[in-house]
Formats: C-alpha cells, structure tokens, sequence
C-alpha cells in the first residue's frame, strides 16, 4: 500500500534525520523572538527558541516554523500548498525530546502568499492546525458572499480532505483608531446582547458597524457578542466551536472584526466576547486527534477532553479543565483575543460545567453539580487571576454560572461578574399574573453579595422566550384592558424597563427587546434563524418603547442614584416599587403590574414635590407615606431632583 510506504520513510527520516536545522533570522517581522541553532537530541530535536504554538513567522515572512502539540503520536508531516498535498519525507517533523511536540521549518515562502496546510498524523489522520487564525471549510465556504469576504482563498477541492488551516506571514494590517480605550465602570455597565446572524441582513461585521448609530442613541455602554470563533457550519448560534484563534468567516475577514470593535471604542462601548470553553465540537482537530471511534468519544489518552461528561447539560466535548494541557490552551486562547483583537470581556458560557466532579448526566444530577463546588471554584479563579497578569484595567470576566449563592459570592469577590437571570418572574409580572412574579432577585442583597456590582441583570437573553411573544400569546385580562393587545403589551414593557434599569449594577437586554420583539425563540427551532424586524422602528408605539429603554438607560449611566446602595424595595405587590437615595436625588419607582386599577400606601424618601423623568408630571408628596392609585400598566419614575438625561 502506498500509504504504508509513505508512512515508513516518515518515520525512517524521524529516526536517521538531518543534524541540524536552521536558525530563525533576526528579521522576523512577526514579533516572535527568534532563536539560536538548534542542537540534536537523544531521541528527538529541541524547539527553536522564540517559536510558538501553531505558526512562528521567521526570515522576514520567508520561513516559517510549525509546531504541534501532539504527544504520543508516532509521526507528523506537513501537508499543503507547498508540496501539492502530498505525503513527503521532507515534511516530516521533528518530534521533541520529550516526545510532546512536532515542529517543522519551512523555507523559501512568499510573505504575501496565503499557504493552506494540514498535519498528516500517524500517516492517515488530516488535521488543520488548532491554533490556525484562519480556516478553510469545504463544506461552507462556498455560501460565504463575496461581499463579507472578499478574495476569500479557495479550498484545495481533489488534493485533500477536512478543514484545512492557513499561513500568510504579510496579512493585510489594520491600524487601531482607539489603541487604548477607558472602559466603562461595571455599575454603569448596559450591555446589548446581540447574535450578527439575526441582528443584520447581511450578516456581517460591515454592516453590523453600520448599525452602531442606532445602539449609541439607544444607549448602551457595552455589546455582547454571541460566540465569532470558528464553529460548526455558517448559521448557528456558535455555541459548537471547532477552532478557538479563528474568527467565524461567515460575518466577515479578522479586519472587518477588528474595525467594528475599533468604531464601537470611539463611540465607547465596549465589546464582550461570548466565549466558549466547556466543550468543543467534533470538527475540532484536538478531539479528532485522539478519538475513539468506535464508541463515539474522546479517548482516554486526550491531553484536553474528557472522555465521557461530568455533568448533565453538557453538549459536544468537555473539556477537563484541571488537564496542565488545557489550562494551557486556554490560557493562550484568552490572551489571543485579549492582544490581537482588545476584547474588553468575556462571558464565559456554560462555566458551570468547568468541574471535574462527575455529577453524572441525569436530570437528579443538576441539583448536586449546582452545589458549592471548591475545585470548579480554583479553576475560574486560577482563569480570573490570569486574565487580570494580561490586563487589570477593570476587564469583565461574566459567568454564565447558575450555581449556589456561596459559591457565586466567592467568585464576585474576586471582581468576577455573574448572569443574573429574572426572566421568568419578570414575563409573569408583564402578563399581570401574581404567581412568582416576584423579581426582587434582581438585587444583589438577595444573593447575600457583598460587591454590588457583581451581578448582570436581565430580563430577556440569548436563551429565554421573548416578554412580548408571551405578553401577546398569555397575557392577562380584565373587561377591555388585555395584554395581549399588542399596545398594552408594549406599555407593559416601557414598565419594565423602567424598573429593570431603576436596580443598581450592570444590565443587560437582548437584541430588538427595546422594540418589543414578539417572534418566539422556538421559530424555525431554537437557534434556527428568526426575522430581523428593522421595520418595527417605523412602528410609532415601539419607538415609544425604544425611547423609554433609552430613557431609562441614560438615567442609569449618568446618575449616581441609580448606582446607590441606599435603597429599599417591594416588588411582591401589584404595585410595585423601588426607592433609592442618593445625596444628588431620591428615587421612587411605581408601577401598577395587575390588569386593573390599584391603590397601595408607599413610603417616599421625603415630602415635597416629585417629577416624573420620563414624562415631566409632578407629584406633590405631602406625608412620607400616603396612598397612591394607579391604572393597570401606569408607572413613574419620580425624582426630588432633576436629573441627568
């Protein structure tokens, strides 16, 4: 067989190979540090000093140096544009001296040429490399538009197999208008969850750029981004992920990336990356390489994944975070996009499955995995603890954690910040039903923190219904007043917002929210694609809407009030309330959650006259509690003082 041939003069090389290798060139224009000589091993030959995982950039772009995490494995060669993809003896690698990595330099490369390439494992195995900034699908790249990716590299359909990974030592240069950004403070952070794929038409970075002009107006201080590295396929929500230094080339080139992040600095918001780290999917090269086929799952011998899962909302591949080989990878992942791309945060999805205590994957398994955890709590905050080494300038690491309060009060006092989900309690409250519509979990005294600013409160996310879809499908009534007309559902939620964005800390909103989007998250399956309704801001009652969120969130930026800890708070009643008290102003929230009229006895923060700061009415507080009577659906946010808009 011929493979087998090829296969014994790989190892052949391996074992009776050349004596030395070449030094990298003191004009690497990389940034990488070159190397001295390198010296023959006993079994094996050393790294060159200064080169990398993945690619090393040397002589001025002409020679480059290839290095593969790959322990155990027999032999590695290099495949690709510069052998016409063919198994070579002169693109076998050197296998180090402890048997852990393979590398390779190869000479006499065009800087400005785009080389795809592949590792051949074991003579039989075609991987793209893990650590590749670019990649080639053959499966998907052909439904890329030109326009989003212009000169995208073709794949080498007839010469290979797989995903194919690709080398350019002259990449195209992006110069940064912002080089250094002064980020918003966590209390007044308002962060705009946002998926490109159905946020814009044209699915791209350009046009998601474009848009910036219609969130500044809104308001937001923040955008989070639903997952961009490389995953599986072009329209997903990018929670299975395959290559982690890629960024996804359906929404656009890595310039195109970089120049939305540089203009959302200059107007300061700043960008959080959803960040995808407790499993991989099976495109992965690192679960490719060390896979057992036969049962469908990691082998034992993965330096990365585990071989079966540890809890029970696992997807794909988990990683084993307490594996010195994925502690490493991850490490290296985060200061990537830290450096490369100055990605202001990470919401880490799933970071409660970061244990290797085997719960089991059963539905008994989810109330013990959500316990107090003391070795999932020194691997978030060994993770933590880096991130603040590469950059201490208040960056946001966000966890997507659900577990018990100890635990997240640890986590918070190590300046982590927690999601906070209210979804359920809050779309109880806006359909005008009293059972669990309770939101006083909003707060972060309900968690017993001690920071304030810890927790990320939202009402709607990625992963909930939409308030307006079941506002519209299950909404109260009572006589004429129903909402599920479409209008009262939308005052419904101008009330919502009011008190969302009236609670201290960091907030959150899902995309389209602020115009009342009522299309169900099941639509076309639960990630599939959903109608991007940019028409809704021609509707005049949902621009009503959209001005209150803006209303609402510009007051929480600008006004230390809504940054208080001095505040009490009802939100069990029909009408609720919220009071807070700040030497600027005192703030008493109202709102009237039942579908007929109400009266309740509030206390104020003190007598005299109150103005609403959304529509200028004026209250005259005459006792510091008197009774106060409002319509279904009525709110205010009255203040003592005027305030900063």
């Amino acid at each position: 067989m011929i493979i087998k041939n090829v296969y014994f003069l790989l190892v052949a090389f391996l074992v009776i190979g050349s004596t030395s290798c070449k030094k990298p060139s003191s004009g690497d224009n990389s940034g990488n540090v070159p190397g001295d000589t390198t010296t023959v091993v006993a079994g094996g030959k050393a790294l060159p000093s200064g080169a990398v995982d993945g690619v090393t950039y040397i002589n001025s772009g002409k020679s480059v140096i290839l290095n593969l995490y790959a322990p155990s494995k027999t032999s590695v060669s290099v495949i690709g544009d510069f052998n016409n993809w063919t198994a070579d003896a002169k693109y076998a690698m050197n296998h180090t001296p402890d048997g852990k990595n393979w590398w390779i330099q190869i000479d006499n490369l065009d800087a400005n040429t785009e080389y795809a390439y592949q590792y051949l494992i074991d003579g039989t195995l075609k991987v793209a490399d893990p650590y590749t900034q670019k990649v080639l699908d053959p499966d998907n790249d052909s439904y890329i538009d030109a326009t989003t990716y212009p000169g995208l590299k073709a794949y080498p359909s007839g010469k290979t197999t797989g995903n194919v990974s690709v080398l350019q030592a002259n990449q195209p240069a992006y110069s940064w208008k912002v080089p250094t950004f002064v980020r918003p403070e966590k209390k007044n952070l308002v962060i705009y969850e946002l998926l490109v794929r159905d946020f814009v038409t044209n699915h791209n970075y350009q046009t998601l750029k474009d848009s910036l002009n219609y969130l500044a107006k809104l308001g937001v201080n923040a955008i989070e981004l639903m997952p961009i590295n490389e995953f599986e396929g072009n329209l997903s929500w990018g929670y299975n992920p395959s290559f982690y230094f890629a960024p996804d080339k359906y929404y656009g080139t890595k310039n195109a990336l970089k120049a939305f992040i540089d203009e959302c600095h200059s107007r300061g918001i700043a960008v959080i990356q959803d960040m995808v780290l407790n499993h991989s999917f099976g495109q992965s090269p690192m679960v490719q390489m060390y896979f057992n086929t036969a049962a469908g799952k990691p082998a034992t011998n993965n330096p990365w994944y585990n071989v079966d899962p540890t809890h029970p909302y696992n997807v794909g591949y988990q990683f084993n975070h307490e594996s010195a080989a994925t502690k490493y990878f991850v490490k290296n992942v985060l200061k990537f996009w830290m450096q490369e791309y100055k990605i202001d945060g990470f919401r880490f999805d799933l970071s409660k499955g970061f244990t290797q205590v085997n719960y089991g994957t059963s539905d008994a398994a989810v109330g013990p995995w959500g316990q107090y955890d003391a070795s999932r709590v020194a691997i978030w905050k060994d993770y933590n603890n880096y991130i603040k080494s590469i950059d201490n300038n208040n960056f946001y690491v966000i966890l997507e954690h659900f577990a018990a309060n100890q635990e997240e009060k640890e986590l918070s006092g190590e300046g982590m910040m927690l999601w906070n989900n209210l979804n359920y309690a809050a779309n109880q409250a806006t359909m005008g039903y009293i059972t669990g519509w309770d939101f006083k979990g909003i707060f972060y005294d309900q968690h017993t923190f001690t920071l304030p600013y810890q927790l990320v409160g939202y009402f709607e996310s990625h992963d909930e219904e939409r308030l307006m879809f079941k506002n519209e499908s299950y909404g109260n009534a009572s006589g004429s007043y129903n909402v599920k007309d479409i209008a009262t559902g939308l005052k419904r939620e101008e009330m919502a917002a009011a008190f969302l964005f009236s609670v201290p800390g960091p907030k959150m909103l899902w995309q389209f929210g602020e115009l009342g989007y009522d299309k169900s998250i099941d639509l076309n399956g639960r990630t599939g694609n959903k109608p991007i309704l940019w028409n809704y801001f021609a509707d005049a009652q949902r621009v009503q809407l959209y001005k209150v969120y803006s209303a609402m969130i510009n007051l929480h930026k600008k006004n230390a009030v809504f940054a208080s800890t001095n505040y009490v708070y009802d939100l069990s009643g029909y009408i609720k309330s919220i009071q807070l008290k700040d030497a600027s102003a005192n703030v008493e929230v109202l709102g009237n959650f039942d579908v007929v009229t109400q009266t309740a006895n509030i206390t104020f923060p003190s007598t005299g006259t109150y103005t609403d700061a959304l529509t200028g009415a004026t209250l005259n507080v005459t006792s510091a509690t008197m009774p106060v009577t409002l319509a279904p659906g009525e709110y205010h946010v009255y203040s003592s003082a005027a305030l900063t808009h």
